[in-house]
């Protein structure tokens, strides 16, 4: 029992235990939780190639009251959860979208009717099976006041290693590539023509994110949630172009809360007019409130 309460935080995953990791709800699958404004579910975790999909069923907690806050539908995303090489990450709304070419287990994408939300998420493509232990949700507009630190990111370097002492979580770009909305590289070279600069452009963020996992641990518990990488600025929707569709402009840091270190390497996407996507791109780091459905 001791060992237990120890340990609640990262998650007793045990009888009557669903995972809690760094500060979001826990729940199996099949059970619900009010997240976001939301009564959500996500059930029948299940592979068809190389995706993972689930089903998810979610009602507005408070439909009567027009003030009551809710997330939108369309802002809320889903990811694999456990440990991952690298986050898998996708709006709920159109994740199926290619996957419908390849997979055949989905009845019904899903969908928003008013005030709910039905259907199959897909996650993917994933070749490892073996480090999946669940789904999680959030979203990139949910942020836990007095928790952001915010940095610029500008082409060609990105983001400088950030103090630890700022969020908890340390992190870095390791890599960095960006284009003209035609898919022209842009260099370093072109830094002094303006000609180079004009229209629209995207820029692609590989950020290297590090944290003691006990800080870390205790930091989200005492926030109310883990925390997420947001890069802008961005497009809604799928934006302009396959990578920023692929990766997005956010990543939620939930590493497994069994290993020792919170270590996530991620991709993340700026995109828009060229001098804002580029030379004025920003990183910032906010806490958020999450939800993880896990088997056990």
């Amino acid at each position: 029992m001791v060992a237990c309460l120890a340990v609640s935080l990262v998650g007793c995953s045990g009888p009557g235990h669903p995972v809690r990791p760094y500060g979001a709800q826990g729940a199996r699958l099949g059970e619900s939780l009010a997240l976001l404004g939301w009564n959500m579910a996500v059930s029948n975790l299940r592979w068809d190639g190389d995706y993972v999909l689930v089903d998810v069923s979610a009602a507005v907690a408070s439909p009567a009251d027009p003030k009551a806050p809710h997330a939108k539908p369309e802002d809320i995303r889903f990811g694999l959860y456990g440990a991952l090489a690298h986050p898998m990450e996708s709006a709920g709304l159109g994740s199926c979208d290619i996957a419908t070419a390849s997979v055949h287990d989905i009845a019904s994408p899903l969908s928003a009717p008013p005030d709910r939300l039905t259907g199959t998420v897909c996650l993917g493509p994933l070749k490892d099976r073996s480090q999946v232990r669940g789904v999680y949700g959030y979203s990139p507009r949910d942020r836990i006041p007095n928790t952001s630190a915010a940095y610029p990111a500008a082409f060609p370097v990105g983001l400088p290693s950030t103090n630890g002492n700022d969020t908890g979580l340390v992190v870095k770009t390791v890599s960095l590539s960006a284009w003209r909305a035609d898919g022209t590289p842009v260099t370093k070279a072109q830094l002094g023509d303006p000609g180079a600069f004009t229209g629209n452009g995207y820029m692609l963020l590989g950020l290297e994110a590090d944290a003691a996992a006990a800080r870390y641990r205790d930091d989200s518990a005492t926030r109310g949630g883990p925390m997420m990488l947001l890069a802008s600025p961005t497009l809604p929707g799928a934006g302009s172009n396959p990578a920023c569709a692929a990766y997005g402009s956010s990543v939620l840091i939930l590493p497994d809360a069994s290993l020792d270190s919170v270590h996530v390497n991620a991709s993340l996407c700026t995109q828009g007019e060229i001098n804002e996507a580029l030379l004025y791109a920003t990183v910032a780091i906010d806490g958020t409130h999450a939800g993880v459905w896990t088997q056990r």
